[in-house]
């Protein structure tokens, strides 16, 4: 445990600079008593560390002095073979750099360690996108990103719900959620009213512009994923319906959506003499939910709405009327 410390700590110092006996101990979350007795055991291994005194003093390393470890530890460096998504990189126009940084970093390995680094390749796969799907075209996908990671405005010229228009932005970060790439950024102008949401295979042109982007202090990329994830979630799903599913009904509405799934979840066990479990689902509306549970029944029957079973029916009876099961 303490030799992995002192290697955190000799890896700070190199990454950060100089940094003060607080901010260290903080970091490393031990005593400033317990750091300065880390600080000496370091010295005396030969690692030429330096105390400066003074109000922005600090310990600090030897300038020009870097160490030939990598500073990872064996599950650490499995790790980053994982995180390395071949796709998503290629997307980017990052795929040559990712390549060439992991062949580095296996360089760098004790030779112990390359084995288990490289079998995490070739014995674990992720793959970001969902099942029957392909991934979206996204040919200004490298044009955005240069601009997220440069921190410069672009126009964009984006196909909407309603229209098509164009706009210029702040990019603040990219999501990959599904297979499907997002852009936040904050809109350039008077109407701005907060960071938006676009997806970029509806980008339809990119123009990366010389003006810095606006960045919100403190602006927090998860943060407002998360919190536009529920917005979305609470402003989609606008009823709810009351069914009862038989088991396999069951497993067809857990396959709905992890809101769906969070119900039948929560159902509490049946009790009915037929096996149906009785559960309240949320649904986005009458037509959309007809469309859904059409397709699970009769594992599935809907009690209320009213307006939801007599959609059911409609379609049950023009179905059967359309293969010729009923008089016309």
């Amino acid at each position: 445990m303490r030799a992995s410390r002192l290697l955190s700590l000799q890896m700070l110092l190199e990454t950060r600079g100089r940094m003060s006996a607080q901010a260290l101990a903080e970091a490393l979350e031990v005593s400033v008593r317990t750091l300065y007795r880390d600080v000496d055991q370091l010295s005396a291994a030969g690692v030429p560390i330096y105390a400066e005194r003074g109000r922005h003093g600090g310990f600090a390393l030897l300038p020009g002095w870097k160490t030939t470890l990598t500073g990872l530890t064996p599950s650490e460096a499995q790790a980053v073979f994982l995180s390395g998504l071949p796709g998503p990189a290629q997307d980017l126009g990052l795929g040559g750099d990712v390549a060439g940084a992991r062949l580095k970093l296996l360089a760098a390995l004790p030779a112990a360690w390359r084995d288990d680094a490289q079998r995490v390749s070739t014995r674990l796969h992720l793959d970001p996108v969902d099942w029957y799907r392909e991934s979206d075209p996204t040919p200004h996908l490298p044009t955005v990103a240069a601009a997220v990671w440069s921190g410069h405005q672009i126009t964009l010229r984006y196909e909407g719900w309603a229209r098509t228009a164009e706009r210029t932005v702040s990019p603040l970060g990219l999501v990959l959620k599904a297979g499907v790439w997002y852009l936040v950024a904050l809109p350039v102008g008077a109407d701005a009213r907060g960071p938006r949401t676009y997806r970029v295979s509806n980008i339809l042109a990119a123009t990366a512009l010389d003006q810095p982007a606006q960045r919100p202090v403190r602006f927090d990329l998860p943060g407002y994923w998360a919190a536009s994830i529920r917005r979305f979630e609470s402003g989609l799903y606008t009823g709810e319906a009351a069914l009862l599913a038989t088991p396999e009904g069951l497993r067809g509405l857990r396959a709905l959506s992890s809101a769906v799934a969070r119900a039948v979840a929560a159902a509490p066990p049946s009790r009915r003499k037929d096996g149906r479990t009785a559960v309240t689902i949320t649904i986005e509306s009458v037509e959309h939910a007809c469309g859904q549970l059409m397709r699970l029944s009769p594992q599935v029957e809907v009690l209320r709405p009213l307006a939801l079973r007599r959609a059911l029916v409609a379609r049950v009876q023009a179905t059967a009327q359309l293969y010729g099961l009923v008089a016309e």
